[in-house]
Parts: C-alpha cells; structure tokens; sequence
C-alpha cells in the first residue's frame, strides 16, 4: 500500500507524450541541464552557469520545442541531486510553476565493482535515468528528500552555525566527551 508521502516512487501518473524531464547536475562552477523533451529525437545538454533565471529561461525553450513538434506539454518535472546548494533552487522553481524535486543521494544505486569514471555528462545521464524510473512509478530507482519550507530551514540553522563556532559540539551538535 502506497504512503501519502511516499518518497520512494511518483505517486503522480507519468504521461511521456506531455511532460517534459530535465535534471540538473550541479557543481560549484556549473550547471549541466539535461532534458528529455517529447517530440525532440535528442536528449538535449546544455552547460550553465549557476544561474535559476537562465535555467528558467531554458525550460521555456526546451516547452516551445516540444510544442513546434506538436507536443503541448502540461507537466514539467525536474531534479538535481541533494548537496551544498540546498533546497532555495526547488522551493524558486515550485513558486514558478515547476514540479521540482531533489533526489537523496544515497538512494542512488552505483557500481562498486570497480572505480567508476566521474563526470558531470555521467552523472547527469544517471540521475535522467532514476528519475525517469522514479517518474513510472518504479520502487528503488531513488529516493526524494522532503523540500522544508524557509522556516523549517532556517530552525535548523542556529545548531548549525554553533557547531561551526564552536569546536568542543559535533557535527549534530552533541557535546564531545573527552576520553
């Protein structure tokens, strides 16, 4: 029986012919946008710079393209990974209409039978890959992490920061026993 709140799968019906897919793999210096978009035979890259508005600006081209091949597209779903940038990207895109989520990075399967090479066109071929599985429906693709609300974010902040300035508290600010 599926939960109300079940972060293991999409509990929302996944129509390939109208939605358009696009994940983000962040860096420090750059965003890769990949997207599937229905009509287009490609699966479009593009490299930008860590900047929302532009990437607002290239989830309307990538619509308009999927309208000129008479594909009118009613649902957008995108995903970036969870990491330093947080959850202001997801709560930005959800204020403007996108279906935004942020894949747990854990719940990403990857091979350890040998060291996998590392780049950010594979990880964003791997992260289409999940979240399209997440999309269907399918269990164990990945897992989502619930986006906080400014509030939410901002209440776990102070025990934070006193973690960072003081060095005798742990990273989950517990006091540190001396042996």
């Amino acid at each position: 029986m599926a939960q109300v709140n079940d972060p293991s799968r999409s509990l929302t019906a996944f129509d390939p012919i109208s939605t358009l897919v696009v994940v983000v793999e962040m860096s420090k210096a750059n965003w890769l946008v990949s997207g599937v978009v229905p009509g287009v035979e490609r699966q479009p890259l593009k490299k930008l710079g860590p900047d929302a508005t532009a990437l607002l600006r290239l989830i309307e081209r990538w619509r308009n393209e999927a309208v000129r091949a008479g594909r009118p597209i009613s649902r957008v779903a995108l995903a970036y990974e969870a990491g330093r940038d947080g959850f202001w990207l997801a709560r930005w895109l959800i204020a403007r209409g996108i279906e935004a989520h942020v894949i747990h990075s854990a719940s990403v399967a990857v091979s350890r039978e040998r060291k996998r090479a590392k780049t950010d066109r594979l990880d964003a071929a791997m992260l289409m890959r999940v979240f399209l599985g997440w999309l269907r429906g399918e269990r164990g693709h990945c897992g989502m992490v619930a986006i906080p609300t400014m509030e939410e974010e901002d209440a776990r902040r102070p025990s934070r920061e006193r973690a960072s300035r003081m060095p005798e508290l742990g990273s989950y600010g517990s006091v540190r026993v001396a042996p």
